[in-house]
């Protein structure tokens, strides 16, 4: 614990800058739209909730798996035909993609649209498989 102190009180900048970066980064987190979820959490929303899950995936990729009972919507028709999907827009909203980097893009355009309660499967469908999830395939 000395040595801690001693270390801090030495390098007062570095700490201050690692201080700074957690302190940015969880801004920067907090402003994604829409809440990470683990691939547990989604199941619980999907039990309590009915959640909607929207696969932002391409046709193909939706083919070869995919979470029961989820939408194939790809991101770049999320615009258009989300109202089709989800007409009411405080309903619990579950987006996934493959890595989870999609989803993110995919929520500020929600929240942008109103809808309020929007979740994002953190890690995509590749954590939903690494967790071994069962996945649907069409």
């Amino acid at each position: 614990m000395e040595k801690l102190i001693l270390f801090i009180a030495e390098q007062w900048i570095l700490v201050a800058a690692l201080l700074s970066c957690v302190v940015l980064l969880s801004y920067h987190e907090s402003r994604r739209a829409g809440k990470n979820l683990s691939p547990q959490q989604i199941v619980g929303l999907l039990n309590q909730e009915q959640a909607v899950v929207i696969d932002l995936r391409d046709k193909g990729e939706y083919g070869k798996g995919h979470i029961l009972d989820s939408v194939n919507l790809p991101f770049n028709k999320l615009d258009k035909e989300i109202d089709r999907v989800v007409s009411d827009k405080d309903k619990a909203v579950v987006l996934v993609c493959k890595h989870g980097q999609h989803s993110s893009a995919a929520g500020k355009k929600l929240a942008s649209l109103g809808y309020s309660n929007v979740q994002r499967l953190k890690g995509g469908i590749t954590e939903w498989q690494a967790m071994q999830m069962p996945l649907v395939k069409s």
